[in-house]
């Protein structure tokens, strides 16, 4: 998405400036000519333009939308019309980008539109799981039942996300501030201590020695170092970004030790929570399994979703997909086996989802638990031998003074 500094005129003639987000400089002028403004100009923020200015729009994130499928359902289980309760969403949600698109689709409904038409006019804001939610509600006339579990579903979304995203941030944190630390004794710390046995004509330790070689190059090259990471770093997102990188970063992700395990259980509850969510309210089973792989995040799961849809559409069973791509534990494949021999296949999802969920936490747990104490114990060894380098020049001082 990016940013747009606009220029347009209100219906009552007042000129006026805002920022929006847009995926091209089209989408953003139909946006503001949907809410009755006259654009006067629309340019795309770059530089300082961009990252300065305070009134872009925030990305909706799924506790936004949590909060707003709770308090959709709770005003319209009280009686309230669909048209007066985007009315009075539309003026109390804090995230900018959701109040246009609310009050949006408040203007659109109000004209005679659908909800879910007029949801759907608004790209990139309403995800399209909740767009067909929607649909599917008001088909059946329990639109305020698809709001409530679109609500659950936005939570345990954002639930599982902060779980992988902790996984993830804390031992990169640590590791982080261990670099820092190590950087900071190595410039600064360590040539002030090393100055003061410069003019003493002692031999140094092997330690000591090892150490100052060490420091010295840090002192001298530390911009060459910097560079080199910097650059490093930039390489690897690009090439994340790639079709061939997309491929060998989702498949190292799910390789590395403890990490991957979270992210397979991680992509099993989100299966399961999706699928669930979706069937239950009467999505057809190849609708729900496409909308499933668009949430995944890993490429090699969104494959599998591709996969599973075209072989649901066949003929054959879900299981028999999910077991021949081999991403899947045992389990899943098992559950979904007996739901669609028992047809009973939401309740066995949603006990899928339910079991992924708890133990993508307790995994998140166990994975901080035990990467504390390992980098403590890294920086204590570290630091233990810089403080050994930097003392024992003294003790051999001391010795040499006593004989």
């Amino acid at each position: 998405m990016a940013q747009f500094n606009c220029k347009y005129l209100t219906s009552s003639g007042k000129e006026q400036k805002k920022v929006l987000e847009a995926k091209t400089k089209d989408e953003c002028m139909k946006l503001l000519k949907n809410q009755g403004f006259t654009v006067i100009s629309c340019e795309e923020a770059v530089g300082l333009g961009k990252t300065l200015n305070l009134g872009a729009a925030k990305k909706v994130t799924p506790r936004d939308f949590a909060v707003f499928c709770h308090q959709f359902a709770s005003i319209n289980r009280a009686g309230v019309p669909v048209v007066d309760c985007f009315e009075m969403l539309g003026n109390q949600t804090e995230n900018k980008s959701l109040e246009n698109a609310i009050k949006n689709v408040h203007r659109d409904i109000s004209k005679g539109d659908s909800l879910a038409t007029a949801m759907k006019k608004n790209d990139g804001v309403f995800p399209e799981m909740l767009n067909n939610m929607v649909e599917a509600g008001e088909a059946s006339g329990s639109i305020d039942k698809s709001f409530e579990r679109m609500a659950i579903q936005f939570e345990k979304d954002d639930q599982l996300h902060q779980a992988v995203k902790k996984a993830v941030t804390y031992p990169i944190i640590l590791i982080v501030v261990l670099v820092i630390v190590i950087a900071a004794m190595m410039i600064f710390v360590v040539p002030t201590f090393m100055g003061m046995f410069a003019d003493l004509n002692t031999e140094m330790p092997a330690a000591t020695m090892v150490l100052v070689h060490v420091s010295d190059f840090f002192v001298s090259w530390w911009w060459l170092m910097l560079i080199i990471i910097v650059g490093a770093i930039s390489l690897w997102k690009w090439y994340a970004s790639t079709d061939a990188g997309k491929e060998v970063t989702s498949s190292m992700a799910l390789k590395i030790p403890l990490i991957g395990n979270i992210k397979t259980k991680s992509a099993c509850a989100r299966l399961g929570r999706t699928l669930c969510t979706l069937l239950a309210a009467g999505v057809s089973m190849t609708d729900a399994l496409e909308i499933t792989g668009k949430s995944m995040e890993n490429l090699l799961y969104k494959r599998a979703m591709k996969d599973a849809k075209e072989q649901v559409m066949r003929g054959l069973p879900l299981s028999k997909p999910l077991k021949s791509c081999g991403l899947f534990p045992p389990m899943v494949v098992h559950m979904v086996s007996i739901g669609e021999e028992t047809g009973n296949i939401e309740t066995m999802l949603e006990n899928v989802a339910n079991y992924y969920e708890e133990d993508v936490a307790l995994a998140t747990e166990q994975l901080t638990t035990m990467m504390e104490p390992a980098i403590i114990m890294v920086m204590a060894v570290v630091v233990g031998y810089m403080a050994l380098a930097i003392f024992a020049p003294m003790f051999t001082l001391y010795d040499s003074l006593t004989s």
